[in-house]
């Protein structure tokens, strides 16, 4: 049994299912397979998205809840979420030990590269091409002359020269697709998988191009069919990677989350000012990272993150060095910014519809340092602007470069026919599905049973799929 998994980070299921009958590889996966929208975790972000996916882990038992986390409980120790943070077996982990070869190429949180059963070519998060970003390390020399240079990422996808962002969009996205095929015809593997980013990096830059109902949309506009022009090209790119693999292959195309349009951002740390709980010992002039201001803790209750969502944390006495919100006050507190955060309104006086979570009621765990609240500005229509010096709640300037998009709850899933023949999982459209199935499917149809203590279900389990008690408080929320 050989499986590929062709991983598309941020592709939407509008696009996918709608543009279908213009992707006609995608469309011949699509034809006799189990296919859907795929419910994402909290927080819909790729880190820590693509770990949930290829573990059943949710953010909490994985113990980090967005690219950046809190390493202690002082007020500016924060650390990446890298390789090193993911603490548990991912699905190639448990197939190399099985003696199946395996090949992943760009997963997120795959640097610093660990020994597999095969070989890794890093995700995004290696911090250059310099770095030792392949396993084996020789490998890396390979991937250079195979790519002409290799490309880890779309650099500065935040601008508004938007001409030279396309192009570096496909150029990585080309060299990516070069070095996969490469791979696969020189490589053995029984378990390929392979995530490009250029979807993602294309839905930030361009959504405002294509969005008539984006506030920045003008028709006619020189973009306009820029996103569409992609998933054509990737499109084009998956039907030569599918020519290379022999026939009864099994075949998932996935992503980790949509996207949809982006109004604005709520400058969070601004709120909590206004409202009284962040004290600043002097208000910046011009508009300063929170991290770059000084914060008087003594009178300070609460302060947020930034970010496609934000982050919210609590200046808990005994717990922060200077906290002066006491235990006993806490849940009080919490349950008060809740309910102030979800009567946010827009410019004109109109609830944005925020949602604001408690960790503990979303995750089976809640390892690391978590947030003391995760929050959805407009539920995902607006998001966490962090900096401060502004004096207005909300923003149409994204205080990290230009962005047109935020991320939406709901993936992609689509498991080809040779793959519903082998896990016996019955074809056509399917509702229900959730990021957390994947990694016990992707187990099943290689007739392994999956880890303890994951949130999903196998597709081969039952029709449908399935998700445990977690996923229905979750989807109370939405």
């Amino acid at each position: 049994m050989k499986l590929l998994v062709i991983g598309l980070d941020c592709a939407d299921p509008k696009f996918i299912f709608g543009w279908k009958d213009e992707l006609p590889n995608i469309k011949r996966l699509i034809e006799g397979g189990a296919y859907g929208p795929l419910l994402s975790c909290h927080p819909p972000i790729t880190v820590p998205a693509w770990a949930v996916m290829m573990s059943g882990k949710d953010p909490g038992q994985l113990g980090y809840y967005g690219f950046r986390n809190r390493t202690d409980y002082s007020y500016g120790a924060y650390g990446i979420a890298n390789a090193n943070s993911v603490k548990c077996d991912r699905v190639w982990d448990i197939l190399s030990r099985a003696g199946k070869k395996v090949i992943l190429l760009g997963v997120p949180q795959t640097y610093p590269p660990r020994p597999v059963n095969g070989c890794v070519v890093s995700g995004f998060l290696a911090p250059s091409t310099e770095s030792n970003y392949t396993y084996p390390a020789p490998l890396k020399d390979e991937v250079e002359e195979v790519s002409g240079g290799y490309v880890l990422d779309v650099e500065d996808f935040r601008t508004d020269d938007k001409e030279a962002l396309l192009g570096r969009i496909y150029e990585k996205t080309e060299k990516h697709f070069k070095v996969a095929k490469h791979l696969m015809k020189t490589k053995p593997w029984d378990f390929f998988m392979m995530v490009e980013m250029g979807t993602d990096r294309i839905h930030h830059g361009f959504w405002s191009f294509i969005d008539p109902a984006h506030r920045r949309y003008a028709p006619g506009n020189p973009f306009e069919n820029s996103i569409k022009e992609y998933y054509k090209y990737c499109d084009r790119e998956i039907g030569e990677m599918l020519s290379l693999v022999p026939e009864g292959t099994a075949v998932i195309l996935v992503s980790d989350h949509g996207a949809c349009k982006m109004d604005g951002a709520v400058c969070f740390n601004e709120w909590l000012i206004k409202e009284g709980y962040l004290v600043l010992k002097e208000y910046p002039k011009a508009q300063t990272k929170i991290a770059d201001v000084e914060i008087d803790w003594d009178r300070t209750k609460a302060w947020g993150d930034g970010g496609y969502y934000g982050r919210l944390f609590i200046n808990v006495r005994g717990r922060e060095p200077r906290g002066i919100v006491a235990p006993e006050e806490y849940e009080g507190l919490r349950d008060e910014i809740i309910s102030k955060i979800e009567a946010i309104t827009d410019p004109d006086g109109k609830n944005l519809g925020s949602k604001a979570i408690k960790p503990g009621d979303v995750y089976m765990e809640t390892n690391g340092i978590p947030p003391d609240l995760i929050v959805y500005f407009g539920d995902l229509a607006w998001r966490s602007a962090g900096s401060v010096g502004t004096g207005n709640i909300h923003t149409f300037e994204n205080d990290t470069g230009s962005d047109d998009a935020n991320h939406d709850w709901r993936g992609v899933f689509v498991l080809n026919d040779a793959g519903c023949r082998e896990g016996r999982i019955g074809p056509g459209p399917r509702e229900g599905m959730s990021i957390y199935d994947v990694a016990p499917t992707v187990l099943n149809l290689f007739g392994m049973d999956p880890p303890e203590n994951i949130a999903g279900k196998s597709l081969t389990a039952a029709p449908g799929g399935g998700i445990k008690n977690l996923l229905k408080k979750i989807g109370n929320w939405l």
